[in-house]
């Protein structure tokens, strides 16, 4: 299916969420145009899921009511956004949608690809920031890993944290987690 050629005019969210399900491509909407972009590889899928895993872990194990996802339609004021990671409301996930609003997600967090460190770095933070979504946190790969955790101040992102490699750092908002890069990425 070529999606670029088979749609004329400006993208709507409808038009995006009808698109059928596709494992290759990740398809996101700003303003009204579509952006698309490859699967992630290997290594970034690696430290996703682990991630996720201590993300859930950290959640339940202070009965936080919340879910962890990964590459789940975040409707925003500007659009839709596939962020890598999410921390949304159990309730915002009782039904089986095919997206989740802005206003029940309570972190994003972006693995900086090399295709996307402009959108990682730089757009998808100012889209959150509108979203009002009170915590962001990029996790960079390279020199090594490093977790840059940011909360919303002022309608703005301020970082309070760096975790860096080998170093196990404490990181109290949304909810206490315990965290050292280093183990994210590799093999």
């Amino acid at each position: 299916m070529s999606v670029a050629t088979d749609h004329t005019g400006p993208w709507t969210l409808a038009d995006v969420l009808a698109l059928p399900e596709d494992r290759t491509t990740r398809y996101e909407l700003l303003g009204e145009s579509l952006v698309m972009s490859p699967a992630p590889g290997i290594r970034h899928q690696r430290a996703s899921f682990r991630l996720h895993v201590i993300l859930d872990a950290a959640a339940r194990a202070v009965s936080t009511p919340v879910e962890v996802l990964e590459a789940i339609n975040v409707v925003l004021p500007s659009g839709l956004v596939v962020p890598d990671l999410v921390v949304t409301d159990t309730g915002a996930t009782a039904e089986d949608t095919v997206s989740v609003d802005a206003d029940a997600v309570q972190l994003v967090v972006e693995l900086v690809s090399s295709g996307k460190k402009t959108m990682d770095r730089k757009l998808k933070p100012l889209l959150y920031a509108e979203a009002a979504i009170p915590h962001f946190w990029r996790l960079e790969f390279e020199p090594a890993p490093r977790l840059i955790v940011s909360e919303l101040r002022d309608g703005r992102y301020v970082e309070t944290a760096t975790a860096l490699t080998g170093i196990t750092t404490q990181i109290r908002a949304p909810f206490p987690v315990d965290i050292d890069p280093a183990g994210l990425a590799r093999q």
